[in-house]
């Protein structure tokens, strides 16, 4: 997996890293997270989608309160959560608040042996920020401004992004295009601690399945995250909805990096009760690391 190379050249940088790199090797945590992702980020949506697209489709809620956690394997060891609460405010759109954290555990200090010589080393990045989103002239648009920590061993990097985002259906719902920034803080389009994504989904059948008027629709998607240094990662995918309460997704996605890379497939269940919408995703990995997984929750109050 590029992403675990990536973060191991980070991690070898320890104490002599300028902040740039420590910049990316956070960004890079979140890169590890987003292998969970049944959709291409551009095209994620849902309350906990804004970290990865600020502009999500206006909702009718009141409230909308969500939380994800994510598990890559054992031989990995990352763990990460994402919390968020949107809510209307008239005519400004959606505000809300953004938390998201993704840490490795079992890092001990050694000297000249793998035997551990005592503490562990502390290694994480955290993001803190508010979002807003609101229709505009039939397009969706949205902004992120973040506070990130990142830390590794002894040394710590702060820094703020702004990221922008936009989502547009056209022809009803057989087509959405997007785009949004990930952890903007720099005018360049070839940092690692940043990314553009842009994405497009269109409809591929839309029908009756049953008696009673259940509906399935089918949705192909495409992806790619790119501008951050290293080859273009991309991501196909293929999308069925049942009558607006079960959706299953399923992706392949080709990771960038400074070597070739390699299809890897995701796939997601979701399930609508009520007020409340759960979802479960699976990333099979590649090169025997074994699987990662997300489970997120998101309420809905009327």
């Amino acid at each position: 997996m590029q992403r675990i190379g990536m973060l191991l050249v980070g991690l070898s940088t320890l104490g002599t890293a300028r902040l740039s790199a420590q910049q990316a090797t956070g960004t890079t945590l979140w890169r590890v997270a987003a292998t969970t992702l049944a959709t291409p980020p551009a095209l994620a949506q849902g309350a906990a989608a804004a970290l990865w697209n600020p502009a999500q489709t206006e909702d009718s809620a009141r409230v909308q309160l969500a939380f994800e956690a994510i598990q890559t394997p054992s031989a990995i060891d990352a763990t990460g959560v994402i919390a968020t609460m949107r809510l209307p405010v008239g005519k400004i759109g959606h505000v809300g608040i953004i938390y998201g954290r993704v840490g490795l555990s079992d890092i001990t200090q050694t000297i000249d042996s793998p035997d551990p010589t005592g503490s562990g080393v502390p290694v994480y990045t955290f993001a803190f920020g508010t979002n807003w989103s609101r229709q505009l002239g039939g397009t969706n648009v949205g902004a992120t401004l973040a506070f990130h920590e990142t830390r590794l061993d002894v040394s710590t990097s702060n820094r703020w992004t702004l990221d922008l985002g936009a989502s547009r259906s056209l022809g009803g719902d057989r087509v959405r295009i997007a785009a949004a920034t990930h952890f903007f803080s720099s005018l360049t389009v070839n940092d690692p601690a940043q990314d553009i994504y842009a994405g497009l989904e269109a409809r591929l059948w839309n029908g009756p399945v049953s008696d009673r008027g259940d509906r399935v629709v089918v949705r192909g998607r495409y992806g790619i995250s790119f501008a951050h240094g290293f080859t273009a990662d991309h991501q196909l995918g293929i999308g069925a909805e049942f009558s607006k309460t079960v959706t299953f997704d399923l992706l392949f996605a080709k990771e960038g990096g400074y070597g070739a890379g390699s299809w890897r497939p995701v796939a997601g269940l979701g399930l609508a009760v009520g007020k409340y919408r759960v979802a479960i995703a699976r990333d099979a990995g590649v090169n025997d690391l074994g699987s990662a997984y997300r489970v997120g929750v998101e309420v809905r109050f009327k």
